[in-house]
């Protein structure tokens, strides 16, 4: 299956997700992810603000920032690049180019992945024999992933269904170290 038609087929499935169980798979993930000891020493995590029918981070960055982690949310670049920014609170938000909300914050540049404890990042697939995950086709999180220090915690969240096995892969995608979905935390490598 080539990555086009995987892509249309994930984000139909998505979009027929009713918004209960979209909130349910939010809660479940983000408690499972908040009980990981890894997880809950991480002193600087790297996440995204999720949109539409992605799994929802809203409470996860929310929860994590309160228990004192501080978070650094992308903000997109005009060359598809992830630029990283603090976020601190709900109020600190501010749609960007694509509408999707980002930090209005001081940018720390694209190389402040590079000092983050655990990197959660959005997926639409993930292999589960090679951990390659399937994104939008921007490659933006390919390259920040690129950044990331090869013993730090990778995290793609998933719905059900979305941890597979083939996801087609090209020389530039990287995978990832573990998938999160409702069911639970699955390591990959």
């Amino acid at each position: 299956m080539d990555k086009l038609k995987l892509r249309r087929e994930i984000n139909a499935a998505r979009t027929s997700l009713s918004p209960e169980q979209l909130r349910t798979n939010a809660v479940k993930v983000r408690e499972t992810l908040l009980d990981q000891p890894w997880v809950q020493m991480a002193g600087l995590v790297a996440c995204y603000w999720s949109a539409g029918s992605e799994p929802d981070t809203h409470g996860l960055v929310f929860a994590l920032w309160k228990h004192g982690a501080t978070v650094i949310l992308p903000v997109l670049r005009a060359d598809n690049d992830l630029d990283w920014a603090v976020y601190d609170g709900p109020d600190t938000l501010a749609p960007g180019r694509h509408g999707i909300m980002e930090p209005v914050d001081t940018r720390r540049g694209v190389d402040a992945i590079r000092t983050a404890a655990l990197v959660i990042v959005p997926a639409l697939a993930v292999d589960r024999r090679t951990g390659i995950r399937l994104g939008r086709g921007g490659g933006s999180y390919d390259r920040a992933l690129a950044r990331v220090g090869p013993n730090v915690p990778t995290v793609a969240l998933l719905h059900e269904g979305e941890l597979i096995e083939g996801v087609p892969a090209e020389p530039h995608d990287h995978h990832v170290r573990f998938a999160m979905t409702p069911e639970g935390l699955t390591s990959l490598m």
